[in-house]
C-alpha cells in the first residue's frame, strides 16, 4: 500500500511517497521505503528527486538556517554536493545538482520567509514518527570559535585590545613622569680623635 507524507507552509510544500518497510517490524501507515519527493516553492517548478537528495537538502538546509540564526552564515555543500546553499546580497541562494546527465545545475533565490517556509517543512519531515526513512543526519555541532569571533563587530571584537594597549601606554608615560627615588646615603663617619703623645718612660 503506497503511503504519502505532506508537510505545507505558505510558500512551500513538500511531498514524501513510499511503502511501510514491512522487514524493518514497520505499521503499515509507517512510512519506511521511499521512493521519490517532491518540493514545490511558490513561483517555482516543483523539483523532484530521489532518497540521497532528500538527505543532501536536510544536510544542508537545517544546519544553515542554524547559522543564520547565531549570525554567522556561511555556505554548506560542496562542489560535489548534490545541494549547496549559501547567502547572496539579501538572500539564500539553493544550487540543485542533477543526477541526470547534461543536465545543468539549477539555483533558487529565496528570500527569508520562503527560507523560513522550507524550515519548517524539513523540521515537520524529521519530527514526525510516521516516516521511518534512514535520513542520516549529522548530529548539531557548536560553532567553531572562529565563527563565534565573527558574530561581534569589528569594533567590539577591538576594543578589548585597544583598551589593553592603552592601559599599558598611560602606565609608561605615567611611570616615565614619576621622579626616579635617590638611592639613601650612607652616614658620615665620626671624625677620629687626635692621637696623644706618649712621654717616654
Amino acid at each position: 500500500m503506497k503511503l504519502s507524507a505532506r508537510y505545507e507552509q505558505t510558500s512551500c510544500r513538500l511531498v514524501l511517497e513510499g511503502f511501510p518497510d514491512l522487514s524493518a517490524g514497520h505499521g503499515d501507515q509507517v512510512l519506511g521505503i521511499l521512493t521519490g519527493w517532491s518540493l514545490a516553492l511558490a513561483g517555482r517548478p516543483e523539483l523532484e528527486g530521489k532518497r540521497e537528495h532528500l538527505v543532501a537538502l536536510l544536510q544542508v538546509v537545517l544546519p544553515y538556517a542554524r547559522h543564520l540564526l547565531s549570525g554567522a552564515p556561511r555556505v554548506f555543500g560542496t562542489d560535489e554536493s548534490p545541494m549547496v546553499i549559501a547567502p547572496q546580497d539579501s538572500g539564500h541562494a539553493l544550487l540543485l545538482r542533477s543526477s541526470q546527465p547534461d543536465t545543468p545545475p539549477l539555483t533558487l533565490q529565496l528570500d527569508d520567509a520562503e527560507l523560513a517556509d522550507l524550515v519548517r517543512c524539513l523540521d515537520q519531515l524529521r519530527l514526525d514518527a510516521r516516516v521511518q526513512v534512514p535520513l542520516e543526519l549529522p548530529a548539531p555541532q557548536p560553532l567553531k570559535r572562529s565563527e563565534l569571533r565573527h558574530r561581534q563587530p569589528l569594533r567590539r571584537r577591538l576594543a578589548a585590545p585597544a583598551t589593553g594597549m592603552a592601559a599599558l601606554a598611560l602606565g609608561s608615560v605615567l611611570a616615565l613622569l614619576l621622579p626616579t627615588p635617590k638611592p639613601p646615603t650612607a652616614p658620615a663617619a665620626a671624625p677620629a680623635a687626635p692621637a696623644r703623645p706618649v712621654a717616654p718612660g
